[in-house]
């Protein structure tokens, strides 16, 4: 209780305090900051107090320093019992983050720095032998015990990973010692840097990997995929932006990409891919052909499938275990719709979050897939932003959706009639929402807001705002 009160009231020499003298051998944010409720956010919540979290980083680090200079004072007096420090869960959602907020990369950037302190201090007082360090055998016995072990989630860029590189190597032997759960990497960081920080990592509770934005391509995903092989417990794997693209592959030379596939087969218990933006026209089913489990979730946004593709997931095994589907960018066209509605039926059971943004969806196109939709009984979240659907569609989908009890967030388009004619529009195809004709939207989403309202759905969200809506992570499904 004092602890939730003085990270909710920001009151620094109070945290100190009590994580210095912490009684309980664990301390852990998510327990004692997840459940705890502020206004409309956890006290954790989407944006975490960077001088809160980073108090309790640098009492630990007090703890341990203090405890290298006087070991068995503080075994005798018990003044502080930690062995556990979790800091997994803190978001690292950037919108509205401001510099008083303790993002996921600057956490990590002053965990690693912590590592390095206090590994730097214990060298000092190993080479001081001072006599407080000599004498009697209990004094060696108890500085063995002197550890705190860090559980947090980490993201390095190019920017941090020499800091990052340098805490997991001091880390391994030192008293804060350091254990991933979620890895993320990103802006492009080169494959013997990537590689260097998976060799790092201690495997055992690594959850996810996460290398984004690198630039890899296949062969740099060939020479980093085998290195994942040793992270057993390794349930999610996101490789968005990789530079993957099977067209440039030479006919009869696609060596390189059976050994992806080998290699993502080599992962037992993996249960979420993201392959986004990388090309995988006719290659879906070679690319998951050797998976071990069926996945749960699976992101293909912008992927350049081809119906035959859609036609193969909706006959694997993966389709009736799918929790989230991410299909974004594809045209989903007369000869792409008729696959998709049997993949729709096949992951009726389980589906809870799907994405069809930016699929040229019309209104014809749409309702000739809501009869398939409609039959995904536990669908949670829907997503259509990007769509060109009417006022009227939009209307026949809310009454059509209705009968799915949990479908709490919907993130639909602008219409295409709540446009203000322009002449002069994006070859892309993108209609910009300065060009929106505020009053007759502002109309619409009233109404939108009266029709849940009457079907008794008033607490479902319809939203043409995807930016403070995020995707569902799949460890929250």
């Amino acid at each position: 209780v004092l602890f939730r009160a003085a990270f909710s009231d920001e009151r620094t020499l109070a945290l100190r305090d009590l994580v210095e003298m912490w009684p309980f051998p664990v301390l852990s944010f998510q327990r004692l900051l997840g459940h705890c409720r502020c206004g409309p956010h956890t006290l954790l919540g989407e944006k975490p107090s960077k001088l809160c979290v980073q108090t309790v980083i640098l009492a630990v680090v007090a703890h341990l320093c203090r405890a290298l200079e006087e070991p068995c004072r503080d075994v005798s007096e018990n003044r502080c019992r930690l062995r556990l420090l979790d800091m997994t869960g803190l978001q690292d959602d950037d919108t509205d983050r401001g510099p008083q907020w303790m993002s996921l990369w600057s956490g990590t950037v002053a965990l690693a720095k912590a590592c390095i302190e206090v590994s730097k201090h214990q060298n000092e007082c190993l080479k001081r032998g001072s006599k407080r360090h000599k004498g009697p055998s209990g004094a060696s016995a108890a500085r063995q015990t002197i550890g705190v072990e860090v559980r947090a989630d980490l993201f390095v860029n190019g920017t941090s990973f020499g800091v990052l590189r340098d805490a997991l190597q001091t880390a391994a032997a030192g008293p804060l010692r350091l254990k991933c759960r979620d890895f993320h990497a990103e802006a492009l960081l080169s494959v013997a840097g990537t590689v260097s920080l998976l060799e790092l990592l201690e495997p055992a509770g690594v959850r996810r990997v996460d290398l984004r934005f690198n630039n890899l391509g296949l062969a740099g995903l060939c020479a980093v995929l085998p290195h994942l092989a040793r992270f057993t417990d390794l349930l999610s794997l996101k490789l968005p932006y990789s530079n993957v693209n099977v067209r440039r592959l030479a006919a009869g030379a696609d060596v390189g990409f059976r050994r992806l596939a080998a290699q993502l087969g080599k992962l037992p218990c993996l249960k979420e891919l993201n392959l986004g933006s990388s090309r995988l026209s006719g290659k879906l089913g070679q690319l998951l052909g050797d998976l071990q489990v069926p996945l749960e979730s699976l992101e293909l946004a912008f992927c350049y499938l081809l119906p035959g593709d859609i036609a193969f997931l909706s006959q694997s095994p993966h389709a009736p275990t799918l929790k989230k589907l991410d299909l974004s960018g594809h045209d989903i066209s007369e000869n792409f719709l008729p696959p998709l509605r049997r993949l729709l039926e096949e992951t009726s059971t389980s589906l809870l979050h799907l994405d069809l943004m930016e699929c040229h969806l019309t209104d014809s196109r749409l309702d000739a897939l809501l009869p398939a939709l409609c039959r995904c009984s536990r669908l949670r979240c829907l997503g259509l932003f990007g769509n060109p659907l009417s006022t009227s569609g939009l209307k026949t989908l809310l009454r059509r959706t209705v009968v799915l009890p949990d479908l709490r967030l919907v993130i639909y388009p602008y219409p295409v009639d709540c446009y203000v004619p322009q002449p002069l529009r994006p070859s892309s195809g993108w209609l910009s929402e300065d060009a929106v004709d505020e009053e007759r939207f502002a109309a619409l989403s009233a109404e939108l807001c009266r029709m849940l309202v009457s079907s008794g759905r008033a607490n479902a969200v319809w939203t043409a705002s995807f930016c403070r809506h995020g995707a569902l992570d799949y460890f929250t499904l």
